[in-house]
């Protein structure tokens, strides 16, 4: 064993004299890049299809709803909205928003649909492509059941999608002002509120399009009791506010100087701090210069290989790679770019490795797990070399590790044997990181709060946390509060929670937890309302542990695709600096973002199909490109047709929108 270590450390010292400065952009590195961003400009340049024609677009550019109703209630749970007017309105809003269901059927745009596809029936257009947004429109808007606020959410979407921006913003207004108590359900039978999804659409799509010259303000939408599952104990406070005009100025972004702000509180002893400015703002800082997360899930490993045969641990396996037997860890240090795409490495495309290609889009965070023989020595390196600093988590009981507890049954909160076991796995964690100068922050878990009891005969998600909130969390208190009392430095202590649900439990019984961090998949406008809603109900700032987008989707070309999934993640991550410290307009709460992931993972189909494939069977479903998640297309890096893995990475589009983002 010790032999082992020294060549590993004799290899990586050897792979930074051959490898790509970390200081600056290497001219070979730099060529390299730019090949492939020319190329992804040109052979994979998308344009969108023009929108299809809105024939009735209203006689109002802009509804004042007070033209033609009375607002009663505003900002309370008695919220209501009365017409007065109902011709008016009608003309005002134009075909598909409600209250005009019927226009729609006049329009000359909806007979040449018809007539183009060969399509007799209107009832034909229930079974229309996700993609065929025109043919969406008329199905959403003439549709007639009992849940009018999630249809109209419906037609919006589709006038989105299909590129009539200003007729989208009018029905995602519609429909805070007549359905904001409106309810939609998920697959896995959990509530969906639409209202706050209509508010953030809006102010998503009129920052994007300052040139509509419209912004919504004076809105407020709190939904108590809205983080479980029972619908009957939710309370609205509801004010839709106002469209009123606006332009480019308004939404450029504006910061204020924070330096000579006071602070409010400090937490931590050591080079990482966790700060409140006397503006109720949050900030970390790594010695004493403000520090946001642009993080990334690294995990890369070679095709064929899964966990679920035995012959991966994904999470460790990694460090350690070799497969060309060069004496360099192969993803961090021997990956190569593929720059135009031909499934093989040419003269002009060098070994570079990740962690160069890493450190030049930007990033500045790897999260990662502690496990028995993780290499160390590697960590190092990517901090010496290419300042990256880590996320060190542990599970706690996630997918039963460290637990002891059964695969087909999960780990149990109430087990004391269980317990136990998590907390000396917690303990192991610290007393092996907390002396290395490059841990961030600590994390537990990691989405358990999803975790619930299966039917005993195949593996669910490993624990029975959504079963057992109270003693889950309470659980996750009392790992906060061991780390808190091994580490000398203080670092801050983060949940990783699936989104916000159970964050009420959260807030009732782990209040020494510092950073709420959360898995939140919410759509392309970003992350909505989870900023104002985790400031008010736990005081606490925010870290998006895990946010994304499949590079795949049904039909669709990788020109379309890799252009949809890079708009993602722009507006993803917009959303997060909107609301860091020091942005005027923001909740000043978020911490930063941690991508998923780096790149696309064979296996993640599990035993249905082999690791040797690239699957695209949807796991499920989502706000994503084709309404689908595929679990093993998350990557901003291709691995290509998985032939010399693990070293082989084409750079989609999203990369170069965050080396543009974050450099």
């Amino acid at each position: 064993m010790r032999l082992l270590k020294i060549t590993i450390i004799c290899a990586l010292l050897f792979s930074f004299s051959q490898g790509y400065s970390a200081n600056g952009t290497d001219p070979r590195l730099k060529k390299v890049l730019d090949t492939a961003e020319k190329y992804n400009n040109t052979v994979l340049a998308y344009v969108p299809p023009p929108p299809f024609e809105i024939c009735d677009p209203g006689t109002d550019e802009w509804i004042d709803y007070e033209k033609y109703g009375k607002f009663s209630g505003l900002g309370t749970d008695k919220y209501e909205y009365k017409i007065t007017d109902l011709k008016g309105i009608i003309d005002a809003s134009g075909e598909g928003i409600y209250p005009n269901t019927k226009s729609v059927l006049k329009s000359r745009a909806l007979s040449q649909y018809l007539k183009d596809n060969k399509k007799r029936k209107l009832s034909e257009l229930n079974s229309v492509k996700w993609d065929d947004y025109q043919g969406n429109f008329y199905k959403w808007s003439l549709y007639k059941e009992e849940h009018p606020g999630v249809i109209l959410f419906m037609t919006a979407n589709a006038l989105e999608k299909s590129g009539n921006i200003k007729h989208a913003i009018k029905a995602y207004y519609s429909g805070l002002v007549f359905f904001p108590k409106a309810v939609g359900w998920t697959q896995w039978g959990t509530p969906w509120y639409v209202a706050p999804v209509c508010l953030a659409k809006i102010k998503y799509l009129t920052r994007e399009h300052p040139e509509i010259g419209i912004k919504l303000e004076g809105e407020s939408l709190i939904i108590k009791n809205g983080f479980d599952n029972d619908i009957t104990n939710d309370v609205f406070l509801i004010n839709p506010g106002k469209l009123v005009p606006a332009t480019e100025k308004d939404f450029k972004m504006k910061t204020e100087d924070l330096s000579k702000m006071p602070f409010k509180r400090i937490a931590g002893k050591g080079k990482v701090k966790l700060i409140r400015y006397q503006n109720g703002h949050f900030a970390l800082t790594v010695n004493d210069k403000p520090y946001i997360v642009k993080g990334i899930s690294y995990s890369p490993s070679k095709t064929g290989l899964s966990p679920d045969f035995g012959t991966l641990n994904n999470l460790r396996d990694w460090t350690y790679d070799d497969y060309n037997k060069n004496g360099r860890i192969d993803g961090p240090y021997d990956s190569w770019v593929d720059t135009n795409r031909n499934e093989k490495q040419d003269k002009n495309e060098p070994n570079i490795g990740d962690f160069a290609l890493m450190k030049e889009m930007g990033v500045n965070t790897l999260r990662i797990y502690h496990f028995d023989g993780l290499n160390k020595d590697l960590l190092k390196e990517g901090y010496e070399k290419y300042g990256y600093m880590y996320m060190i988590g542990d599970l706690i009981g996630m997918y039963t590790i460290d637990s002891g507890a059964d695969w087909y049954i999960g780990t149990d909160y109430t087990n004391p044997t269980q317990k136990k076991n998590m907390l000396e796995s917690v303990k192991r964690m610290v007393l092996e990181y907390k002396d290395k100068p490059y841990v961030l922050m600590w994390v537990l878990g990691n989405e358990n709060n999803y975790g619930a009891v299966t039917d005993g005969h195949t593996p669910g998600s490993g624990c029975l946390a959504q079963e057992q909130p109270e003693d889950y969390y309470r659980f996750v208190n009392e790992c906060a509060k061991l780390i808190k009392m091994l580490d000398p430095h203080q670092r801050p202590v983060a949940i990783s929670n699936g989104d916000t649900y159970l964050l009420d439990y959260c807030v009732k019984y782990a209040p020494d937890i510092d950073i709420f961090g959360a898995n939140v998949y919410r759509g392309d406008y970003g992350f909505g309302s989870i900023w104002k809603d985790v400031l008010r109900e736990y005081s606490k700032p925010v870290l998006i542990t895990e946010y994304g987008c499949p590079a795949y989707a049904v039909d669709w070309s990788t020109a379309r695709i890799e252009h949809e999934q890079a708009a993602y993640h722009k507006n993803n991550w917009i959303d997060i600096r909107n609301n860091t410290a020091g942005v005027v307009g923001g909740t000043g709460n978020a911490l930063g973002g941690v991508i998923f992931e780096w790149t696309d993972e064979w296996w993640k189909s599990g035993y249905t199909f082999s690791p040797h494939e690239h699957t695209t069977v949807s796991q499920w479903q989502g706000p994503f490109l084709d309404g689908h998640a595929y679990e093993e297309w998350f990557g901003i890096c291709s691995i290509g047709d998985g032939e010399d893995s693990p070293f082989k990475r084409q750079l989609r589009k999203s990369y170069f929108v965050y080396r543009n983002l974050w450099k």
